[in-house]
């Protein structure tokens, strides 16, 4: 796999005295392919030189625990050559005209602006050297920098860039594709761990987040919605509401789930968050809900048992011919696989604050993807784009669910029947439960057969799960390139489609938590049948080294086998032990592999420890923010297997009110020890919120088999 990086446009360097600031770099370059299979992107960077020698550089991309807040300056001061401590940081408003994509998903920051933005970092240090050169009436060539200044050897002359900044500004803007960047080897920055910079503010309890928005004259939006999902407002009685003396308004507004010209969402908007609460108990309302109100987690069983024992309704991928490799195999190994719909149950529920005045909407929220937002508000407020105002605040857990923005829609409407007055909508925990965008559940039967040395030569799987118009609805998708499918000379990948009234969405390393399930769980089971472990199977299916067909870019079995062979070592891995496990999944561009150690006590599965070798390529920019991910998404991953996450529907509605019902994983259940190796390979840096999640899945489920001996096919995997 290589990178491809055609830059293009322009970056021009603009003076400024303004508020101290001397210079200010605003760079706009068009990554053509940043990485293989991926669009074509224009990214900004925002670098400002202050008076002091100090440098701000703005963090563009939404902050939601990932890093991204210091990981992307790190590559822009790097390049710049600044020291560390010169560095401050100011999260950026969402203005992707100016900024480009601003996403936190799909671990893509890395990918994207691993170039780009080292690139500006070495544009920007390229005009502050031709300036000095003019200065001095020397050779650019002769000249170094360091530390936020530039240094002529040859004299023992040096200059700050503060005082480089206004002559810079002058100087011709670089090709930043001709741009020289530093030798790794002479990283001082990249590579070395620098802590988070909101940690002291949040140690403290300062406000940072959403939730914590404090807006003068600010008002509160407690919601009500149907608990059937779908549900539309019939007629309300809000008198008793407004007599409550502090409540200012009922609103009924559209969430953005419903079509435009209906409600699904009350609001009470009072001078407090509780009294708007509170307020709810006497709010009359009927419903128009008889359409959405039969769906029910028993009625999906039944229709998913009787769906996956018929032929598959879509053909997702075909090799060969599967039934007949099967019917001729020397073994034949069969078996169910399924799992539940899962909430995201973030710690910091939905909410967003916003203020409409003077035909404006200015808005406050911790969106992991604030350019749909805005369009999305701007859509049913009757403004347009140009008109709003966000805000990035930092977000408190989002796992996916603040991709959908359904609370900015629902804030900015309210801002906008209530013009001159800030109105902060926000959920409470039940609200977030019975109303989320939910990882769909599904139901897999595969077949596989092994030939007389114990090969794997075919592999069947009937998918269902919940579509529409025999399309898969959001997340409910199975790629047809899932290994072990591209590398198998027989394969039969179907899928058949229930239908449901949740909004579905994607979850931390969606579709990935659920197949890296599945199919390692299920292969582990052929690799017992053909008398081997689960990583001798993978290493003989993977073959030699080579790229084959992938999803947004190629399968690299090398990298698959390098990942394999590292965990087992580290681990110790002598083939099947009981108490032990192993997964391996490649997603969002990362290439993982996990031995789980576990017991068993009184019924409860208690983890020891966890072993994780990762490639993301070439670089780990900041290595304690990338075992702090790893940690964080191997333990999220744990809590999908062992613990009570299961959202089940009665009468169209989520039954899930809190914490109780929907547990997160708790200290007592976390590892004494998560070890992380690196394998580090020669390709380009990739992200790291999301692939090191799947694998431990499947490895808690093959260390229990290890020790019981029964397979348990379902999540979570319940002791019984």
């Amino acid at each position: 796999m290589t990178v491809a990086a055609g830059l293009s446009r322009r970056s021009f360097l603009v003076a400024s005295l303004a508020g101290g600031a001397v210079l200010t770099l605003d760079a706009s370059i068009a990554l053509a392919a940043p990485q293989a299979g991926m669009a074509a992107d224009v990214l900004n960077a925002f670098v400002r030189i202050n008076a002091d020698n100090t440098v701000t550089i703005g963090a563009k991309n939404p902050e939601i625990g990932q890093g991204v807040k210091v990981m992307l300056p790190m590559l822009i001061a790097e390049e710049m050559d600044l020291a560390w401590e010169q560095v401050k940081i100011e999260q950026t408003d969402a203005d992707e005209k100016r900024f480009g994509p601003q996403v936190a998903g799909g671990s893509t920051a890395t990918p994207r602006n691993w170039l780009p933005m080292r690139q500006v970092g070495a544009a920007a240090r390229q005009m502050l050297v031709a300036a000095a050169a003019k200065k001095w009436g020397v050779d650019p060539a002769g000249l170094s920098t360091a530390n936020g200044a530039v240094l002529h050897a040859a004299s023992g002359r040096s200059v700050t860039y503060a005082s480089l900044a206004k002559d810079a500004a002058s100087q011709p803007a670089p090709d930043l594709a001709k741009v020289a960047l530093k030798d790794p080897a002479r990283f001082s920055i990249i590579g070395k761990s620098k802590p988070g910079v909101d940690v002291p503010a949040i140690v403290r309890g300062q406000p940072l987040f959403g939730i914590d928005t404090r807006v003068p004259g600010m008002l509160h939006a407690a919601v009500v919605k149907c608990p059937a999902h779908g549900g539309t407002v019939a007629s309300f009685d809000d008198a008793a509401v407004k007599a409550i003396p502090g409540v200012v308004a009922v609103l009924a507004v559209n969430s953005g789930l419903v079509p435009e010209g209906r409600q699904d969402t009350l609001l009470i908007v009072a001078d407090s968050w509780w009294k708007a609460s509170q307020a709810r108990e006497k709010l009359a309302v009927k419903w128009d809900d008889a359409a959405v109100s039969g769906f029910s987690t028993a009625g999906y069983e039944a229709a998913a048992a009787k769906l996956i024992a018929a032929p598959a309704q879509v053909s997702l991928f075909k090799a060969g011919n599967a039934d007949t490799a099967i019917a001729g195999a020397a073994k034949v190994v069969k078996a169910d696989y399924d799992y539940p719909f899962l909430a995201h149950a973030t710690l910091e529920p939905q909410n967003c604050t916003a203020l409409f005045q003077d035909g404006k909407l200015e808005i406050w929220a911790p969106s992991q993807a604030p350019a749909g937002g805005r369009a999305d508000t701007a859509k049913f407020c009757g403004l347009s784009p140009e008109d709003l105002t966000v805000h990035l605040t930092r977000i408190g857990g989002g796992f996916g669910r603040r991709l959908m923005n359904d609370y900015m829609v629902i804030a900015g409407q309210a801002a906008k029947a209530l013009p001159g007055k800030p109105v902060k909508v926000l959920f409470d925990r039940t609200d977030d439960l019975r109303h989320d965008f939910y990882r769909p559940a599904g139901w897999h039967r595969f077949t596989a057969g092994l030939d007389e040395t114990g090969a794997l030569v075919a592999l069947k799987d009937h998918f269902v799960t919940f579509g529409k118009d025999g399309k898969a609805i959001r997340a409910a998708d199975l790629a047809p390139t899932e290994f072990p499918g591209p590398v198998l000379p027989n394969v039969d990948f179907g899928t058949s489609y229930l239908e449901t009234n949740l909004a579905t969405g994607w979850l931390r390393a969606p579709t990935s938590n659920a197949m890296a399930f599945v199919f390692q769980s299920f292969l582990d089971e052929v690799a017992e049948a053909a008398s081997l472990d689960l990583p001798e199977l993978m290493r003989r299916t993977l073959g030699e080294p080579r790229e084959v067909p992938g999803g947004r870019v190629p399968f690299h079995t090398g990298r698959a086998r390098g990942v394999i062979d590292a965990v087992c070592r580290t681990a110790g891995w002598k083939g099947r032990k009981k108490g032990r496990g192993f997964g391996f999944y490649f997603s969002h561009l990362g290439y993982f592999a996990e031995v789980v150690d576990l017991f068993i006590t009184d019924g409860v599965v208690r983890i020891d420890k966890v072993w994780v070798a990762g490639d993301v390529g070439s670089q780990i920019i900041n290595p304690v923010n990338a075992l702090h991910q790893v940690q964080g998404a191997t333990i999220e991953g744990i809590g999908q297997a062992l613990v009570n996450q299961k959202i089940e529907q009665e009468n169209g509605a989520v039954t899930a009110g809190n914490f109780g019902d929907y547990s997160p994983i708790r200290i007592d259940a976390v590892p004494r020890e998560i070890a992380v190796e690196w394998v580090k390979t020669d390709f380009a840096p990739t992200g790291l919120g999301e692939p090191a999640l799947p694998p431990v899945i499947p490895a808690i489920a093959n260390a229990i088999y290890s020790i019981t001996g029964k397979r348990h096919r379902r999540l979570p995997l319940e002791m019984l």
